[in-house]
């Protein structure tokens, strides 16, 4: 980020702060540098923090790692591994990495009317094969689909895409709290959930006719990084965050709390509370797991005993339980 140093009688105004960021992408975590869940996954889950991945009757197998092989000026990339092939793709398989764009996020995009605006999705990819790739931008309901292919040229080497396509001007988009947009990756599809490349359609395509499926080759590896969504006719350079402002994008919807508890007993000399305020307000009222390192708890030198657990009233503002807490609110 450029920075700008000021006269001595300049106002300091938030746009001079801001520099150039804007949070012009849609696409958080693009540079693929949160990982609160890990950095090694062998099942389907979401793994880089806002990206997913989603299977159906593949009888392959692969991984997904955070690695620092990367783009120059990027730190981190996601990779996939292929380490069981499936050879055939049935008509109804997918293997998809995907990321989910909140729909409070993109209302200014007007999709579903006729102002729909243009927008541009970029990313860096590698693999250790070349040919046609594919994936998708679809709505919430994937009722409205938008396949599109990109081509990698050259094996094992860092190459930038961008696709341009017009808005949706039909279907319906939702602008709240839950789903508005996804767009996936194919890592192998099946005819079923393939469309024609370059055009929206009211089916559920999740890839474009004629990809190549990274899954058919044992040892096969894909990377990606620098995904961004922007509403604009061309690319502009990633928009890199700082790190903590980056992280907390991610804690709305997934957050991992640890630390030392600090106990508070009512006066009657009941229940005990543990409090852990959220880092972020959350999407929506989260899910809640944890666990304890230790079996029980001391109070004034003396053991005192964990006899049973349980959370209070939760909210997307709220406060979690005990140590270790982790808080989801994924879309």
């Amino acid at each position: 980020m450029a920075i700008t140093r000021l006269g001595p009688n300049q106002d300091i105004t938030a746009a001079k702060i801001a520099g150039t960021i804007n949070f012009k992408n849609l696409i958080i975590n693009g540079d693929m540098s949160i990982a609160q869940r890990g950095t090694s996954f062998t099942s389907d889950q979401y793994v880089l923090d806002r990206f997913t991945t989603s299977n159906n009757n593949h009888s392959g197998a692969w991984s997904w790692t955070q690695v620092t092989d990367a783009p120059s000026g990027f730190k981190y990339s996601a990779k996939f591994t292929t380490t069981t092939a499936d050879s055939s793709t049935a008509t109804n398989q997918y293997s998809l990495f995907r990321h989910y764009i909140e729909g409070s996020n993109i209302s200014n995009l007007k999709f579903g009317t006729s102002d729909a605006e243009t927008i541009t999705v970029s990313f860096y990819v590698k693999s250790s094969l070349t040919g046609t790739f594919g994936g998708s931008i679809s709505n919430d309901d994937q009722n409205r689909s938008y396949p599109f292919t990109y081509t990698i040229s050259s094996a094992s080497t860092w190459e930038r895409k961008t696709i341009t396509l017009s808005g949706d001007t039909t279907g319906t988009w939702k602008t709240d709290t839950s789903t508005g947009i996804r767009i996936n990756f194919s890592m192998g599809t099946g005819t079923s959930y393939q469309g024609t490349s370059g055009a929206w359609n009211g089916n559920t395509d999740f890839s474009a006719t004629g990809e190549t499926s990274v899954l058919a080759t044992l040892n096969a590896t894909w990377q990606i990084t620098g995904v961004q969504l922007e509403a604009d006719t061309s690319a502009s350079d990633f928009e890199f965050l700082p790190y903590d402002v980056n992280l907390r994008r991610c804690q709305r919807y997934y957050a991992l709390l640890t630390g030392r508890l600090y106990l508070m007993e009512n006066r009657d000399g009941g229940n005990k509370g543990i409090v852990f305020p959220y880092p972020q307000t959350m999407r929506t009222t989260p899910t809640i797991s944890y666990t304890l390192s230790e079996g029980s708890l001391y109070q004034n030198n003396s053991t005192q005993y964990m006899l049973s657990l349980s959370f209070g009233s939760q909210s997307t503002g709220g406060h979690s339980d005990l140590q270790n807490t982790t808080v989801e609110a994924e879309l």
